[in-house]
Parts: C-alpha cells; sequence; structure tokens
C-alpha cells in the first residue's frame, strides 16, 4: 500500500480515536449529574461501547502511525517528531485513565465531580492543538 494511504488512513483513525476522547468524558458529566437510575443504567451502556469504539480508533490511529513510521524511517531523527511521540504517550496514558474511570462508573464507585470531568475533558484538545501543531509546522 503506497505511503500516502497508510498516511491517510492514521490520519481517519486518529480522528477516530479523538472523536472518542472527546465525547467519553463528556458522557461522564453527564453520568456524574444524573439522578435517574434509568438515565445511569443507559449511560453506562453507552460508556462502554464508546469506549470500545475508542479502542479501536487508537489501535488503529497507532498501527497505522507505525507503519508510516516504518516506511519512513527517517522521520525518527526529527525533534518535532519526539516531542509528538512524547504527547502521543501522554494521550495513551490519558485513555487509560478513561477506561478507569468507566470502569469506575461502570460499579457506580466514581467520586470525581462534574467540574474536575469538564477541566479533564479539555486535556485532549490542548494534546490535539500541539500534536496538529507539532506535524504540520514540524518546528525545530
Amino acid at each position: 500500500m503506497p505511503y500516502l494511504w497508510i498516511k491517510a488512513l492514521h490520519v481517519v483513525f486518529v480522528v477516530t480515536w479523538f472523536a472518542g476522547l472527546f465525547y467519553l468524558p463528556r458522557l461522564f458529566v453527564y453520568h456524574v449529574e444524573s439522578t435517574e437510575a434509568a438515565v445511569r443504567a443507559q449511560l453506562k451502556i453507552m460508556e462502554r461501547r464508546l469506549l470500545g469504539i475508542t479502542h479501536i480508533g487508537g489501535a488503529l490511529a497507532i498501527a497505522f502511525g507505525i507503519w508510516t513510521l516504518a516506511l519512513a524511517p527517517a522521520l525518527l531523527k526529527q525533534p518535532w517528531l519526539h516531542a509528538k511521540l512524547t504527547l502521543v504517550l501522554i494521550l495513551i496514558a490519558y485513555h487509560l485513565y478513561l477506561v478507569r474511570l468507566k470502569n469506575q462508573f461502570a460499579a457506580d464507585a466514581c467520586s470525581r465531580t462534574s467540574r474536575w470531568l469538564r477541566v479533564f475533558n479539555e486535556v485532549p484538545a490542548l494534546l490535539l492543538i500541539a500534536i496538529v501543531v507539532l506535524a504540520v509546522v514540524k518546528p525545530g
């Protein structure tokens, strides 16, 4: 498969991954703020399903990113890519923390406030901005 197709698929799955990273914490906010058992039960289902899609998007984004690097290993010598990959590792940690939160909500054991979750929900946006700037501008 040509390099640009692999790169394009990487971008498609990055978008898929970020969709989940943006929306799942918003569901958590609704979950914390809901007082109705039926709504909370529905949110648990939505959270579980969205996390599954987020896992797929993240795994495929990473796989196509690695494939892209395998086809263009000279990129690994670029300082901007080192910074980008560091931010991607932080993004993976964020994703894993979402798993932890989802499991806490599933067990009715999450103690986070809606305000904390609203702030937490901004983290992937900041990471996205930095990653895109690094990938497009390629500073340094």
